[in-house]
């Protein structure tokens, strides 16, 4: 009873007690959580009563709530505050949660009181969200072998425990490969072409490892600019050959694990009656079948693969007339020329831009715009503990007042942060016992940090990304219902994009950056000529960037259809589409988070599947006002509130009025 994560917290609306939580708490509040969660379900199972509604499918759905609130806690510090320690627990917690799931979703008692209320679902006066968790419920035990023989049931456990072990491995290997390399530099002419901003988070970097001179690695905010700006070719060269080789042999080599994670994943598939796990996961996104998923991507692909091939042949020419020697456009040479193209021809770069959009700034801006468009106001609680002295806490309030969340922020990179940025809840929101509790919603990033003589200075990209990811949780934040699975961001893959791409259009808008955009050492407001320039370039290098993407979506299918080694996989599923050069020695599969131990697996195109979507939706904001409060509320009311409550296209349908297409995207990104 000692442990904080056993007990109730007794802060404002039930915010963790990270100041309590030590590491020696973990293991036990798993242990008496999982006894816990399996009591529930052995009573439910054992209920003397007739199976209907209530007493088998809800209670079923809000059982385990200790667990669910440890679990909540862990894997997200796992992602955002980790270290070897942490890591090693994760291995040995893993087993405790898969048999904790194999307990519940092979046990034929229960299965059997499910499948009878199941079997009388439309003589049962449901609410939709009732007939959605009834539906989700019984299928989720279908689809986790609850049909299966007793000795293929065994089969299927050994196999899932298996697979979460390599999963977690994956990810701990890309963490590992990341960290391991730094470019340290002593000699300032090596520095030739980074700009002022570069250089000093670099001298920072150098710093906190008590070294002299700069310091650069692959996080994100270093890694990035370093390829856009620097002047040598060969330091660039030695920078994208580290990024893109990660996890690539050495000692946290993942191209085993890639090769055991889908085979694992096909033998679970195939053992549940699917042809492979594309299949298999395709059966929960909108998308349902490969067929309408390559449909997609190839009418993507068609027209964006040339006008790729036509925007880097330019580069290359402009670049050469420059004095560029290569006959082809390398890839560490690709993110130079094209700052430099970018920079001549639209009069902008990234060193122009960011003194504008200082990261308090841009907070408050993301905030305000929230406001414009749903009412919702932040209020910052700096009493509330954190896991990290660099995490905010705000309570997200509704304009009459209501609590609606808590959101923390946990903006700059530290070796025991995953690269990349992600939302994420703690808590999702749930109705128990006739008490609801909103929902406790996160976003991770990877910001330039603070240095002694500059603030957080965001580049535009990043304020896309935190537009992106705010997205992501007013999806959480403005969640409404009852039951967790089905709210906030628990929705079909190739769905839950569409409220995070949607918000990355205002970082275009003039209307909204000349509301704040500001030089954070004059005061002086962003410059018309240079918003115009920055609007202008928005569509710069397009093409490429689609079939970037795009070509992730096929490896990812190539991978979840039939695997093979590394090399083959991506060489079978990348060969027609190639933009620039394949370097040898480099790989994307072996740092490949989003399917491999991300979610994201047979997934991936639903980026582009949302994109589609998030195109045809703003269309209905620039047609009756950016900031327009009628189209918000429609938005919020039809698709941010309704979770996964409800099919997803229908939800779509009644916001839009009609099913969107391919080609508002692509006419969006000016490819056709």
């Amino acid at each position: 009873m000692e442990n904080p994560l056993l007990q109730p917290s007794s802060l404002p609306f039930g915010a963790p007690r990270f100041d309590l939580i030590r590491p020696e708490h973990w293991k036990s509040a798993f242990e008496a959580a999982i006894a816990a969660g399996k009591a529930e379900v052995d009573a439910i199972a054992a209920n003397p009563a007739a199976p209907d509604f209530a007493n088998t499918v809800e209670a079923l759905e809000l059982a385990g709530a200790a667990l669910d609130r440890v679990s909540g806690l862990f894997f997200n510090l796992l992602e955002a505050e980790s270290d070897d320690a942490m890591q090693q627990l994760a291995e040995e917690i893993s087993p405790l949660l898969t048999e904790y799931e194999l307990y519940i979703s092979l046990n034929e008692t229960l299965f059997a009181r499910i499948r009878a209320v199941y079997d009388r679902r439309d003589a049962l006066e449901l609410a939709p969200d009732q007939r959605k968790l009834l539906e989700e419920s019984y299928k989720g035990f279908t689809r986790s072998g609850a049909l299966l023989s007793p000795t293929d049931k065994k089969t299927y456990a050994a196999l899932e425990e298996e697979l979460d072990l390599l999963e977690l491995k994956f990810g701990k290997n890309v963490l590992d490969a990341t960290n391991a390399f730094s470019l340290e530099i002593t000699d300032e002419a090596e520095l030739e072409g980074l700009p002022q901003y570069v250089r000093d988070a670099a001298a920072q970097a150098a710093r906190e490892k008590r070294l002299s001179g700069w310091r650069f690695d692959l996080s994100h905010p270093s890694y990035v600019p370093f390829l856009q700006f620097s002047a040598r070719a060969d330091l660039r060269e030695k920078m994208w050959r580290a990024f893109n080789s990660r996890a690539l042999g050495g000692p946290h080599d993942n191209s085993d694990n890639c090769l055991k994670i889908t085979r694992l994943r096909q033998q679970i598939a195939q053992l549940l009656g699917y042809a492979d796990w594309a299949a298999y996961e395709l059966e929960e996104r909108m998308a349902k079948t490969i067929g309408a998923v390559r449909k997609l991507l190839d009418e993507l692909m068609a027209p964006s693969l040339p006008a790729a091939r036509r925007e880097v042949a330019e580069l290359l020419a402009w670049a050469r007339e420059r004095g560029y020697a290569q006959e082809q456009m390398l890839p560490w040479d690709f993110p130079y020329w094209s700052e430099r193209y970018r920079a001549e021809h639209y009069a902008l770069s990234d060193e122009q831009l960011k003194p504008y959009f200082r990261l308090e700034n841009c907070i408050a801006a993301v905030f305000g715009l929230a406001t414009r468009l749903y009412g919702v106001q932040f209020v910052e609680r700096p009493e509330l503990p954190v896991y990290h002295p660099d995490v905010r806490v705000y309570d997200v309030q509704d304009a009459d007042g209501r609590h609606l969340a808590l959101f923390y922020a946990d903006f700059f990179p530290r070796p025991g942060k995953r690269s990349g940025a992600w939302m994420t809840n703690f808590r999702e929101l749930a109705v128990r016992g006739g008490i609801e509790e909103r929902p406790l919603v996160s976003i991770v990033t990877n910001f330039t940090k603070p240095t002694p003589d500059a603030p957080s200075l965001l580049t535009h990209d990043e304020l896309t990304t935190l537009l992106h990811e705010f997205g992501h949780a007013l999806h959480g934040m403005l969640a409404e219902g009852r039951y967790p699975s089905l709210t906030g961001t628990n929705v079909a893959r190739d769905f839950v994009e569409l409220p995070s791409q949607l918000m990355e259009n205002w970082g275009f808008e003039p209307e909204w950056l000349h509301t704040f955009a500001r030089h954070w050492q004059t005061g002086e407001p962003i410059p018309d000529a240079l918003v115009e320039r920055l609007v202008a370039a928005r569509n710069y290098h397009a093409a490429y960037f689609q079939v970037r993407q795009l070509r992730f979506g096929l490896l990812d299918l190539a991978w979840h259809t039939a695997p093979a080694t590394v090399a083959d996989v991506e060489a079978r599923a990348l060969a027609d589409c190639t933009v620039l050069p394949d370097i040898p020695g480099s790989c994307i599969s072996t740092s490949f988070h989003h399917i491999f131990d991300g979610g994201y697996s047979a997934g991936y195109y639903s980026y582009k599947w949302a994109e589609v979507l998030e195109a045809d939706a703003f269309s209905l904001f620039r047609e009756r006002g950016i900031f327009d409060r009628a189209t918000a509320a429609s938005f919020r009311e039809n698709v941010l509130s309704k979770g996964g409550s409800e099919d997803e296209a229908l939800l779509y349908r009644r916001f839009r009025g009609h099913e969107p297409d391919p080609q508002a995207l692509l006419k969006k990104l000016e490819i056709i």
